[in-house]
């Protein structure tokens, strides 16, 4: 003869619901030569091969002033390199030699080329050095991508 199964507990209420957090999951480091046109969410850890300002201009809005700066800086680690476009207060954090953690960075396309970002949903900071070598024989900013429309018949 079988055991009852106890009786199912009872579904949480919505405030227990809406108190529990959601787990916080752990960053999933991918290297540079895994990045593909289109795609998001990358966390990466890199050196700053070298920074170049393209874009520093200040506008008056009201009392305040207002200024835009933009570095196509050559980061990479032991796979590859790629142009990372830093804005505004990154521009301060790409040094020449400093070792970068990029959070939820995306790949934009930028005249059939490959540009890394990581915009105000992102983070840059600042980290120890790393032990690696940078690969600067590769740099996928390089690489020419087309887009193709595939029609099926």
């Amino acid at each position: 003869m079988a055991t009852p199964l106890p009786p199912p507990p009872p579904p949480p209420s919505e405030q227990q619901q809406s108190n529990a957090k959601p787990a916080l999951r752990k960053p999933e480091f991918k290297k540079v030569d895994q990045l593909k046109p289109g795609t998001t969410g990358h966390t990466l850890v890199v050196k700053v091969v070298s920074s170049n300002t393209v874009l520093a201009k200040g506008r008056s809005v009201s009392q305040h002033l207002r200024h835009t700066r933009i570095a196509e800086c050559l980061v990479g680690d032991e796979t590859a390199t790629i142009v990372f476009t830093a804005r505004n207060e990154q521009v301060d954090l790409m040094q020449p030699g400093a070792t970068v953690i990029l959070r939820n960075a995306k790949i934009d396309m930028f005249k059939g080329s490959m540009r890394l970002a990581v915009d105000k949903w992102g983070r840059v900071e600042v980290t120890e050095p790393a032990k690696f070598v940078v690969k600067e024989d590769n740099n996928l900013s390089q690489v020419e991508y087309e887009l193709v429309n595939v029609v099926e018949e």
